[in-house]
């Protein structure tokens, strides 16, 4: 069986890059197309990889400035050639679906959602866009296009898989298309449970990480901490275009602190000894708080999206259903308070138990079981 890979763009290190890295391990003769590449964001296991890039590649400022061709990527993404191809996987939440395919080749789509800014937050991007509004109308014009192109691109695909219960109901609404679920790998080898008790620790401290981007509302958190006091600590991993905000919002606030970019040893280390771990944004599925529970750590999570299937209440964390800084000053403090009475009681062991049905083993496994039984379909349909 002769494989490609395909991906929107490999420009930084993300979760879907996560799940592109354990394709290519299952699939290491795979050459891999993808719109653009950028070694020095991506990650360093795409080395040694045949990695096929479109035209905005070569178009200037198509790798550090690709947003500006967002109109030219559907004709790019359907330049590749991929007839020689048995098996075509696609790993996307914009445009690797619109791959074109011979008759022969099954196209199976691993979705982490319909396109965000095409269909559930459309209105949300246009107007956090820093353009005046008739900048704004002809962007809105362009994403309708490439909305109905969308559409189209999700008809070609054979077999989809959502990753999280929350995207195969948007596949549903939105591409009107059937899909099986199967969770995001978690690296969960790379995470280990402290041998004490954070609450025991001189400073205990409460932990966010993420790329630092608006729509993660890092800012509702340290709002929330800069009203709790000195006794509650924060500290913040991670870097990105929200940052220079961030830090002017937190301003001089004592028991808010930056760490900046980890290494994957500090973050395990950042993990292992924090009380708990805060994902205040609604995710596709979210990699960070299962991160989190592989480490033996609750997670304090909004109530929407990816977190309501990987965070069990009142075992590995608990939630909250408002997203206001109010709202995380409450069950932060509900949190800390009943943790530390031993009303609330956190096992290290039973988490990461949790943590551990997420595993890469666990996903390759229902993956090549996956394929294989829909190769086999569709090669008795082509006979």
């Amino acid at each position: 069986m002769k494989v490609a890979l395909v991906h929107d763009h490999l420009a930084q290190d993300g979760g879907a890059e996560k799940v592109l890295q354990v394709f290519a391990d299952m699939y290491p003769d795979a050459p891999i197309y993808t719109l653009l590449y950028e070694p020095a964001n991506a990650n360093k296991n795409y080395k040694g990889k045949r990695i096929e890039t479109s035209i905005i590649q070569k178009l200037p400022g198509g790798v550090k400035h690709y947003q500006w061709y967002l109109a030219f990527m559907p004709m790019a993404v359907e330049f590749f050639d991929l007839d020689e191809y048995d098996l075509v996987l696609s790993d996307t939440s914009s445009f690797a679906k619109g791959v074109i395919t011979s008759p022969h080749t099954l196209h199976i789509c691993y979705c982490h959602t319909p396109t965000r800014y095409l269909w559930s937050d459309t209105h949300q991007y246009i107007n956090e866009l820093k353009y005046n509004k008739w900048m704004k109308k002809i962007i809105s014009l362009i994403l309708n296009r490439i909305r109905m192109w969308d559409k189209l691109a999700a008809d070609r695909v054979d077999v989809f898989i959502a990753n999280s219960k929350t995207v195969q109901e948007r596949i549903i609404k939105y591409y009107r298309r059937d899909s099986s679920v199967i969770y995001p790998p978690v690296e969960t080898e790379r995470f280990s449970v402290a041998d004490i008790n954070p609450l025991k620790q001189a400073k205990p401290y409460f932990l966010i990480g993420c790329r630092l981007v608006p729509y993660k509302r890092v800012d509702m958190v340290i709002e929330a901490f800069k009203s709790l006091g000195n006794e509650y600590r924060l500290k913040i991993f991670g870097d990105g275009v929200d940052l220079k905000r961030l830090r002017k919002i937190a301003g001089e606030a004592a028991n808010i602190e930056f760490v900046g970019r980890v290494s994957d040893e500090e973050k395990a280390e950042l993990y292992r000894n924090s009380l708990a771990f805060i994902n205040p944004q609604e995710e596709d599925f979210g990699i960070t708080p299962l991160e989190a529970m592989a480490s033996g750590r609750p997670v304090i999570a909004y109530r929407q999206g990816g977190a309501t299937e990987t965070v069990k209440e009142g075992e590995t964390g608990v939630f909250f259903d408002q997203q206001t800084p109010s709202a995380i000053v409450d069950i932060v403090h509900k949190f800390y308070t009943k943790t530390k009475t031993g009303e609330y009681h956190w096992d290290s062991v039973v988490i990461r138990r949790w943590a551990e049905t997420f595993s890469v083993v666990n996903f390759k496994h229902q993956m090549k079981e996956f394929v294989a039984r829909h190769y086999q379909k569709n090669k008795e349909a082509i006979n």
